[in-house]
């Protein structure tokens, strides 16, 4: 029998999960929170976290962390262009550490430079407007930033495989 959201003649047996990968985009006010599918290769938007207070932020993320079953987690990393680090730069990586230190994870800082923007453009393309895009625009950067870590991700892994497979010709 084929699973929800399976892929034509995939079944339970071919079925491959991978540990979820949590993507945020931080901001002061808000984070943007996107998962990865159970194959690993696409995110998902799954909502905007207002914030209020370090705990209660931390709380918030731990009962995702749990609800979708992440073992890793990506923050957005919003470098300037010419990639120096900014100050909200600075920011994401004090709260990526404090990620690490919170909840033992792995966690990556992601380059996210242009996501935000993109996000918006995105979202008047669609037609969102207003407060409607306003609450969804950080999901749409963290779904940006999470999916472009997961196709650089597949990227090396297929240079790596093929690379492989080359040298024992």
């Amino acid at each position: 029998m084929d699973q929800p959201n399976s892929y034509p003649g995939e079944t339970a047996a071919t079925l491959v999960t991978v540990p979820r990968i949590l993507g945020l985009d931080v901001g002061d006010r808000r984070v943007g929170v996107a998962v990865s599918d159970e194959r690993g290769s696409t995110a998902l938007p799954v909502l905007t976290l207002v914030r209020s207070n370090r705990r209660q932020d931390l709380r918030s993320l731990a009962r995702i962390l749990r609800k979708y079953t992440c073992a890793e987690i990506v923050v957005g990393n919003p470098l300037y262009m010419s990639g120096d680090l900014s100050p909200q730069a600075i920011k994401a990586q004090a709260f990526a550490e404090m990620l690490r230190q919170e909840f033992g994870l792995p966690v990556s800082l992601w380059d996210e430079r242009l996501t935000t923007t993109l996000a918006h453009r995105l979202l008047h393309l669609s037609g969102r407007a207003g407060s409607e895009h306003k609450m969804v625009v950080d999901q749409v950067a963290a779904v940006l930033i999470l999916q472009s870590f997961l196709d650089a991700r597949a990227n090396n892994i297929a240079r790596a495989s093929s690379s492989g497979f080359s040298n024992q010709e």
